[in-house]
């Protein structure tokens, strides 16, 4: 294991890398952070200390060194239809409504953003709403290949899962009732739970840095980018938002995680409650 404790002069180099490529800052005071996610990939670097880390990982042609990296610092926290009420409001109106439009040919498409989507549980659980909502009589005349969900993260070892719809019986467990396991879900003799394909199938997975330009996706009818804003500093955090609000339909939804609000870009969105839930409608 790397030692720190060296040279703690290095330490804000590593800090500023880190923001850098993964938009995560961390102060010095994070030491423990750094020596946890970092100090074995330091030490199977062979660097001798972190300015020699940091110049391995920019001249490394591959990239693998910095995806290391950003998988060991990014944080992949999710879960199956994580907090109740937005998904209530999914099911019980917004997706319903997109099935309106879709049927009276005032949409031809409902296209959905799943924004640092981790390992896939959010855009997969929109999609096994649509099929119940299908099931239920719901979406009755709506073809599901209407809805286009597209979902993007910076990791490519958590995309990697994601593209293969297979979870573990803890990672099934989190969020997840029965009924969703047993209806949607295969399991295998090692124990993991895949997706059905007509499901997976929904979902297209992209590798994308949030600090990148979303414009090339296209255009969104809801987006989703929940419970990833509050590890941001507020410069970025406006810039971001800014961004996201350039690839959302005029009054689009953007959906974002239950500590987390656009009271700085209220000439954009409007706060709006659906189902007991809040919303950002776009304005403009």
């Amino acid at each position: 294991m790397f030692d720190f404790s060296k040279n703690p002069g290095h330490l804000p180099l590593l800090s500023r890398y880190v923001a850098e490529a993964c938009c995560i800052h961390l102060g010095e005071e994070k030491r423990y952070l750094f020596e946890a996610r970092l100090g074995t990939i330091i030490s199977e670097s062979g660097a001798m200390d972190i300015p020699e880390f940091i110049a391995k990982a920019k001249a490394d042609a591959t990239g693998r060194l910095r995806d290391k990296i950003i998988d060991s610092m990014t944080t992949h926290e999710t879960y199956w239809f994580r907090d109740t009420r937005p998904w209530e409001a999914l099911e019980k109106s917004i997706l319903p409504e997109f099935g309106n439009l879709l049927r009276r040919g005032e949409k031809h498409r409902i296209r959905i953003l799943s924004a640092a989507c981790s390992s896939g549980q959010e855009p997969y659980s929109i999609a096994l709403l649509l099929h119940k909502l299908k099931a239920d009589g719901l979406l009755e005349g709506v073809n599901l290949s209407a809805f286009e969900i597209t979902a993007f993260d910076i990791s490519p070892g958590t995309l990697f899962l994601a593209s293969a719809g297979r979870y573990s019986q803890l990672e099934i467990s989190r969020g997840l009732p029965d009924f969703w396991k047993n209806s949607y879900f295969d399991s295998t003799p090692s124990n993991t739970w895949t997706l059905k394909a007509p499901v997976r199938s929904m979902v297209s997975f992209k590798r994308r840095n949030l600090q990148d330009d979303f414009t090339s996706l296209g255009v969104f009818d809801l987006v989703l980018c929940r419970n990833v804003a509050i590890y941001f500093e507020d410069h970025f955090k406006h810039d971001l938002f800014n961004r996201l609000a350039q690839v959302i339909f005029k009054d689009g939804l953007l959906m974002l995680g239950g500590t987390e609000s656009l009271l700085s870009h209220q000439n954009l969105f409007q706060a709006e409650q659906i189902v007991g839930s809040f919303f950002y409608r776009k304005k403009i």
